[in-house]
């Protein structure tokens, strides 16, 4: 072969000046595949002729706030949240912002997306900005008129799946054929095969629940789950995390490295879109095999749709919007988009069925929840004085609450989120969505505090118990 700019592209080197140098030093060289790589790679370590650097302050894109606060913690969150979004809104492939009523932000490092943001890129996948929780989700089963709300929990408590890890072997739900041939043709995908059958149908921990309630408008008891593409939306973010860092360091040393980007024409970019949207059918799939696997009966399902909350969508404008913790409020946000979205706010609270607005100011999102004023630790410490049987009687009356690894988790708790009923209200008073129907709560499984009883922790808490 000869070098040429095609064989350079086709050998899969990025686009960089020093193409021109190396077609004129070795283009009329006849050599092999890996003599012209021999050759290639002496200039492909080479610095880029152009970096993009951060817009100024005064130069930054703007964002929409969608957050009326309504005490000083509230406003003490607002402003945090409005700093990490006047850095996010600096970085050269950003073209705008919103932040919905259960913003709250996601890490200390400056600049990173809140949870309850959307943030509009142009030919640019921020891995970082949908995190490892990639297609964090709801899914909602509405039963026939018979079934029983006590069985549905029971049968959860026996055949969901929370905490670390995936299935036991023996214990595996099967993944659909088709889902692993796509995993097997994306290169990004594939080290995971093993990964996507252990975690099909598992809900992993946090926020993440199997909620059973009934409907308002029907009276039909219905099935709601919660929770993301677990390990290999994890895998997946890591891997993205990688190669948009190979990119950061050629094309914008000034971004910082949890807000690196892949360019969405490259060929990296369009395989690790194709991997967010098979992973995306992957989690869609594995929220029905537990409502499958649960159900009285294999007609007994009336109803049933999803949604995504934690993703990136491409509108027809060919933006990319990032949307962490945000509900699409657009028509047709996905080929499978059912006109409806669900809307958690707490455990002892009704999920809220919507229909979106496509509202300018919420960038066509809405909040995915009721979100936090205070980190987990934050709250616990708070409330160290009350006892945990004390306060799931005060804030779940009625609510059949479990636990699936028997130990509560009291950063789950309805006053660990913000108030629902505002988060109500000001979903109104943004035009963000309409709501159309609610899920009344019956009962409600979580993960719990897996740690509780972790070997680590354990051998911890006798090491103290020895000094004391």
């Amino acid at each position: 072969m000869r070098i040429t700019g095609q064989t350079i592209k086709n050998l899969g080197y990025k686009g960089a000046s020093w193409w021109k140098e190396a077609i004129y030093e070795f283009g009329d060289i006849e050599m092999t595949e890996a003599e012209a790589r021999a050759c290639l790679d002496r200039y492909a370590g080479g610095p880029p002729a152009v970096t993009l650097p951060l817009r100024s302050h005064e130069n930054r894109a703007g964002w929409y706030a969608n957050l009326r606060p309504t005490n000083d913690l509230e406003r003490e969150n607002l402003v945090k949240v409005g700093q990490h979004m006047d850095e996010l809104m600096r970085l050269p492939t950003v073209l705008a912002g919103a932040i919905m009523p259960d913003a709250c932000p996601a890490s200390h490092q400056l600049g990173t997306i809140p949870v309850g943001g959307v943030v509009v890129t142009k030919e640019a996948i921020h891995p970082g900005m949908h995190s490892a929780d990639i297609c964090c989700s709801m899914a909602i089963s509405v039963f026939d008129q018979d079934t029983d709300p006590t069985r549905l929990l029971d049968d959860g408590m026996k055949l969901s799946h929370f905490g670390p890890g995936g299935r036991a072997r023996g214990l595996q739900f099967p993944v659909d054929g088709d889902i692993l041939n796509r995993f097997e043709g994306n290169r990004f995908l594939k080290p995971l095969i093993s990964m996507a059958i252990e975690h099909n149908a598992t809900q992993g921990d946090g926020n993440h629940f199997f909620y059973v309630g009934r409907q308002a408008s029907t009276g039909r008891v219905a099935l709601v789950t919660h929770h993301g593409s677990r390990g290999p939306g994890a895998m997946l973010y890591k891997a993205g995390m990688k190669v948009a860092e190979e990119y950061r360091r050629k094309l914008s040393p000034e971004t910082a490295p949890h807000n690196a980007w892949i360019p969405s024409e490259t060929q990296d970019g369009q395989d690790y879109w194709e991997a967010l949207q098979i992973i995306r059918e992957w989690t869609k799939r594995s929220h029905f095999a537990i409502h499958d696997v649960v159900r009285p009966n294999p007609n007994a399902i009336w109803h049933r749709f999803w949604n995504e909350h934690n993703f990136v969508f491409r509108k027809s404008d060919g933006m990319f919007y990032h949307a962490k913790g945000a509900t699409p409020a657009f028509k047709d946000f996905a080929y499978d988009a059912s006109g409806f979205t669900l809307i958690p706010l707490n455990m002892a609270e009704p999920i809220l069925i919507t229909k979106g607005l496509d509202a300018i100011n919420g960038l066509g999102f809405a909040p995915h929840g009721a979100g936090r004023n205070l980190s987990r630790t934050a709250f616990m410490g708070q409330n160290a004085h009350r006892t945990v049987e004390d306060m799931i009687a005060e804030e779940a009356p009625g609510i059949d609450v479990r636990y699936f690894c028997g130990v509560p988790d009291v950063s789950e708790l309805p006053s660990a989120y913000k108030n629902a009923d505002e988060t109500r209200r000001q979903i109104k008073e943004f035009g963000l969505a309409e709501v159309v129907d609610t899920i009344e709560p019956i009962g409600n499984i979580m993960a719990g505090d897996n740690t509780a009883n972790a070997p680590w922790r354990i051998k911890r808490d006798a090491k103290r118990a020895a000094r004391a």
